[in-house]
């Protein structure tokens, strides 16, 4: 994650009449600074938000009649963990700055075909405080309007219908906020406090232990998957009985038991199918689900041949053991440190599931 500069920060408080003193790796150490103000460059027009197929928490919303409000728009997709460790700073700016003329919409753009279903999105919202509108963008519509390339992506709109800042991925939150509290002082809006928001983070919102993310996201489909490990590769499209290696190099990934590749996952047919990940960070998620609505499969997961105990995640107890109920991001290990190269095991009891995305943090 790129560190934001301390002059950059500097520079944005002062153009929104903060007062701001920076400080020195000694922090008794503080100086009073005054730069100019910034300016935010105009990016171009804000795009029409008419592609949305569907709106939650509001009605349809258009550029016309957001002229005048200072407006975010998150592009998101409700199992991406990068947007989730975000979503904890967009749901406080959005509570902070309601009152003062900030429009927060969330753009979900779907990733996998199952998050194109209004009903799980509607449930994610629910799920995940998302109280800000959503404008559902199943077809990508919106997506292609604004030209945009990742989740999450931030823009941020001045009340003339401008965008004048962009934030792709992860980080810079303090330069974000500070961002949205220029735009409102540029509106005419000064009645707001200039203290930065801090959140209290939980699950799979916590940040990432960037010092220690040496394993990258990694997808189980046969269309964007690296580095698997399993004896003759992925076999496309058709049944086959894979077997996983006694040892496998750090950041590779194997199945065993009788799985099905296709082109966003991977589907167990048999029981006692099992992933196995050689991995390197705090969290391990994974993107699964049952492929029959409404049921449920039980599985367990190990860290180097042991129960994880301390290590596990939220959605597994002490001796790993948890389950598969909806299609969603599941987090299966929260190791304490020392963090070190592990191997990761899921073993399904029951056929019935696909696994799409592996994440760490």
């Amino acid at each position: 994650m790129r560190t934001i500069p301390l002059l950059l920060i500097a520079v944005l408080m002062i153009s929104i009449g903060a007062v701001v003193k920076t400080f020195v790796w000694d922090k008794s150490k503080m100086h009073q600074v005054s730069l100019a103000a910034v300016q935010l460059p105009v990016e171009g027009e804000m795009p029409s938000l008419s592609g949305a197929t569907e709106w939650l928490n509001s009605k349809p919303l258009t550029t016309a009649e957001l002229r005048g409000k200072v407006v975010l728009i998150d592009f998101w997709t409700y199992t991406c963990v990068n947007w989730l460790r975000t979503l904890p700073y967009v749901r406080a700016w959005a509570e902070k700055y309601k009152t003062q003329g900030l429009v927060v919409i969330g753009v979900h753009s779907p990733e996998f075909g199952f998050e194109r279903d209004v009903a799980k999105v509607r449930l994610a919202v629910k799920e995940m405080r998302v109280d800000y509108p959503v404008a559902v963008d199943s077809d990508h519509a919106v997506w292609r309007a604004f030209n945009n390339a990742y989740w999450p992506a931030l823009y941020f709109v001045d009340a003339q219908g401008r965008i004048r800042h962009h934030q792709f991925g992860e980080g810079e939150y303090e330069q974000s906020e500070m961002v949205i509290q220029k735009l409102l002082v540029e509106a005419g809006v000064s009645d707001f406090d200039r203290r930065l928001v801090s959140v209290d983070a939980h699950g799979a919102e916590v940040a990432a232990d960037w010092s220690d993310l040496n394993s990258p996201e990694n997808y189980a489909g046969y269309e964007r998957t690296a580095e698997f490990a399993s004896p003759g590769g992925l076999v496309v499209d058709r049944r086959h009985v894979y077997a996983a290696p006694e040892h496998i190099s750090l950041n590779f990934w194997a199945l065993s038991g009788d799985w099905t590749a296709e082109k966003e996952a991977v589907r167990l047919n048999e029981t006692d199918g099992r992933i196995v990940y050689r991995f390197h960070a705090r969290d391990v998620n994974l993107v699964m689900g049952p492929t029959t609505r409404g049921a449920v499969v039980r599985f367990r997961v190990l860290i180097d041949g042991e129960p994880p105990g301390a290590a596990r995640g939220v959605d597994v107890d002490a001796l790993g053991n948890g389950a598969v109920t909806e299609e969603r991001l599941y987090q299966l290990l929260r190791q304490p440190k020392p963090i070190v190269d592990r191997t990761f095991e899921i073993e399904f009891l029951a056929p019935g599931v696909k696994a799409f995305a592996f994440t760490f943090g």
